[in-house]
């Protein structure tokens, strides 16, 4: 079997970061091809969610994890560099992958260090996998392309399950104006971040600093 691994929401200043991973028999990668499976930013999102459906039924396994905001701050803010985001990644691929049992896993590399990367995966594996560890491999490679699909969609029911709590998010990243006026509407009213934004992010804490500031001036 070939597996695949990507994620989705890496940079996202809300809501959760999506890992997934999907394994195929070889033969079947062909077909990945004929279903349109391209990197999951170059599709529209009724495109993901219709190829999410088919690539579930082509699968041998697949399986998604979905990682909270808090445990994301946690591994950001700590000093221990062995505990960072790419490494947090790289734990939960491994995991991914102990489920899929595949013969040989694409991954797309977070670390600038895309065969560091790849070695952190193995790491944490208690079986031999041949990894292909490379940046852009979302692109290169349909069986990864496959997994960017499953962890994007994940990713937006997941937005969108925060927008029917919390009303207008944006999508989520800093770069989205609704996104900053959602934190800044939070700091406004109540003082504090809800559960579903990432505190440690440089966004969020820019943003706490300057409307506590204005607060104060105004006592």
């Amino acid at each position: 079997m070939i597996a695949g691994v990507d994620e989705a929401g890496r940079g996202s200043v809300l809501g959760p970061l999506a890992i997934a991973g999907i394994a195929l028999n070889k033969e079947d990668l062909p077909k990945l091809k004929e279903l349109g499976v391209k990197d999951s930013k170059m599709l529209t999102p009724k495109k993901r969610e219709e190829l999410a459906v088919e690539l579930k039924k082509l699968a041998q396994h697949y399986h998604v994890v979905l990682l909270r905001p808090a445990e994301i701050d946690v591994v950001v803010e700590s000093k221990i560099k062995l505990h960072k985001l790419n490494r947090l990644e790289a734990i939960e691929m491994a995991k991914i992958l102990s489920i899929l049992k595949p013969n040989t896993a694409y991954v797309d590399a977070s670390d600038i260090n895309a065969n560091r990367f790849g070695e952190h995966i193995a790491e944490n594996l208690d079986f031999d996998l041949e990894i292909i560890s490379e940046h852009k491999a979302d692109i290169t490679y349909p069986i990864v392309s496959a997994a960017s699909i499953l962890a994007k969609v994940e990713r937006d029911k997941a937005i969108a399950k925060l927008k029917r709590k919390h009303g207008e998010i944006g999508c989520g990243y800093p770069s989205d104006q609704k996104t900053v006026n959602f934190l800044k509407k939070c700091i406004k009213n109540g003082g504090i971040y809800p559960d579903c934004v990432r505190k440690s992010w440089k966004t969020a804490k820019r943003i706490k600093n300057q409307e506590d500031s204005k607060q104060q001036k105004l006592m």
